[in-house]
């Protein structure tokens, strides 16, 4: 196959076109034609240059990757995009994007003026990392932290502890620490706890208003437990001397699960 001024086509069509070729038992070429390469433009030689490079089984994928370098995002995240896309993110615009697609998913008009769920904090009062020693490349660091904090699940949280420790051994403290504060995030956020505080000499755990839990159970925990106080309206308070990181993120989970299982949108909403 021929392609005359090969430097006007798209790197997709270049690859397609490509592809037509040299499916049987002969020998097949693509010639690929330009007047100057001097006189092409920066794009162009871009664009020749990363179709040259690709010739293995799956280089489309890596040449879509190069199509992005060069030509951008395109209008999604560009300055000819309507809104405020560019001060967002691009992330942030998905989470956006998902959260309406569910409401209308499940029949209920998206609300646009109601904040994302946000991320429970929790503080172990305790290094809670993948050290440089374990875990060397600071990229896989960095996707091992994103991989974690967008986790949803205990059982997510537990497939990525796994993967990690099947690649770099058994958990250093700091390692351990981290896994149990994605691990108490995933089970604090149903109750509707927004942060957690577990000091070695006392524990906060702080809900937003109206959370979807069971006042009686608040009530009998105090009750049944003289060591955990009521500190304000949406806040319990664990007066117990826990040095260990572990019995600290045991308490916080016993004290959860003793409130019961969190209650249904519609139970939740006050009368």
């Amino acid at each position: 196959i021929v392609m005359a001024r090969a430097d006007k086509f798209g790197l997709a069509q270049l690859h397609q076109l490509r592809g037509r070729v040299g499916r049987s038992h002969h020998q097949a070429y693509a010639y690929l034609l330009v007047p100057d390469m001097e006189s092409l433009t920066k794009q162009a030689a871009q664009r020749l240059e990363a179709i040259q490079q690709m010739e293995e089984l799956g280089s489309g994928f890596y040449l879509a990757m190069h199509d992005l370098e060069i030509r951008g995002a395109g209008e999604v995240l560009g300055e000819s995009q309507s809104g405020n896309m560019m001060e967002v993110g691009f992330q942030l615009y998905n989470e956006m994007l998902a959260e309406a697609v569910r409401s209308l998913k499940a029949g209920r008009e998206p609300d646009l003026l109601a904040p994302l769920s946000v991320t429970t904090d929790i503080n172990l009062h305790a290094p809670a990392l993948l050290p440089n020693d374990y875990c060397g490349d600071v990229h896989l660091r960095l996707s091992f932290y994103k991989k974690l904090a967008t986790a949803k699940t205990a059982d997510q949280v537990d497939t990525l502890l796994e993967e990690i420790v099947d690649r770099f051994g058994k958990l250093p403290p700091q390692a351990q620490n981290l896994i149990d504060v994605h691990r108490l995030r995933v089970l604090s956020q149903p109750y509707g706890v927004i942060k957690v505080d577990a000091a070695p000499g006392v524990i906060h755990i702080t809900f937003k208003p109206n959370p979807p839990v069971e006042p009686m159970r608040i009530i009998e925990l105090i009750q049944k437990n003289r060591h955990i106080k009521l500190a304000g309206n949406e806040k319990l308070r664990i007066e117990k001397a826990l040095p260990e990181v572990k019995d600290r993120v045991q308490m916080v989970r016993d004290v959860l699960r003793a409130l019961g299982q969190p209650l249904t949108m519609t139970e939740a909403v006050p009368a």
